[in-house]
């Protein structure tokens, strides 16, 4: 469990790094016609939502690494929600967050 939770730690200071220089890039696009050319605006405007979108999953992995490390906490990390079977250890190294098993994902994909 120790590998995983300084996986997931580690994870974590690297996604709260990024959201640092990520959140100026959410800021508000100046639409000010007499400093930036029609195209700059369209440039700088899908900039701005391609950033936002990266912020909103930047936090969405957040919050699933905070469940993780309070799965870890409650030693209910590395079972499945689903059907309740341990979670490969493979796949935990690949997506430390992961919920379900291989099967159940798979079924739920379905």
């Amino acid at each position: 469990m120790n590998q995983y939770k300084e996986k997931l730690l580690a994870l974590k200071q690297s996604l709260l790094k990024a959201q640092e220089t990520g959140d100026e890039a959410e800021q508000t696009v100046e639409l000010d016609q007499a400093c930036v050319g029609r195209l700059s605006r369209m440039d700088a405007m899908q900039a701005q939502a391609m950033s936002i979108e990266t912020g909103r999953r930047r936090r969405e992995k957040l919050r699933q690494i905070t469940a993780a490390l309070l799965r870890i906490d409650a030693d209910e990390y590395g079972y499945c929600q689903e059907c309740g079977e341990d979670i490969a250890p493979a796949r935990l190294n690949f997506d430390p967050t992961a919920l379900l098993c291989i099967q159940c994902a798979c079924a739920k994909e379905k």
